[in-house]
């Protein structure tokens, strides 16, 4: 299993930055990656069981190399405290949140069954994607807690 995650502290509470993770029209304004974001079929918010798309690319500098839209589905929900969801049948996002003293450790980590043979080595050592995904995750926190305590 490869796995990786990055955490950080909002000065507001759990309430609202799970209220902003789970808005998921909205990730597109902090994540490097994810573009936007959209419920679909009968989901109009989160809950176990729904789903949605996520508009993604992948860049080195200035040059788009790849760009993708992903169906997710939520597999734990609970307000406040756990967002997770399974991306493209390949990755597992996580959410966890820790209110206390009004402010909210927010940790944000990913899962995903480790590749094997020449797709590890292309998928580890020469684009470093795990690596990228962590140092995503970092900005994508750090994004949101500029908004969120802005």
């Amino acid at each position: 299993m490869v796995e990786g995650s990055a955490s950080t502290v909002i000065n507001c509470s759990a309430v609202k930055v799970f209220d902003a993770i789970t808005d998921v029209t909205r990730m597109g304004d902090w994540s490097p990656e994810c573009t936007g974001g959209r419920w679909v079929g009968p989901a109009t918010g989160p809950g176990v069981g729904a789903s949605f798309e996520g508009d993604n690319i992948a860049k080195l500098g200035p040059v788009t190399l790849k760009k993708w839209t992903t169906t997710s589905e939520v597999t734990e929900c609970e307000r406040a405290k756990v967002f997770e969801f399974f991306a493209g049948e390949i990755t597992t996002w996580r959410y966890e949140l820790e209110e206390r003293d009004g402010a909210t450790t927010v940790t944000e980590s990913f899962s995903f069954v480790a590749l094997e043979g020449w797709k590890k080595f292309v998928y580890e050592t020469v684009a470093r994607r795990s690596a990228t995904m962590v140092k995503g995750m970092q900005q994508t926190l750090g994004r949101m807690k500029e908004t969120l305590e802005g």
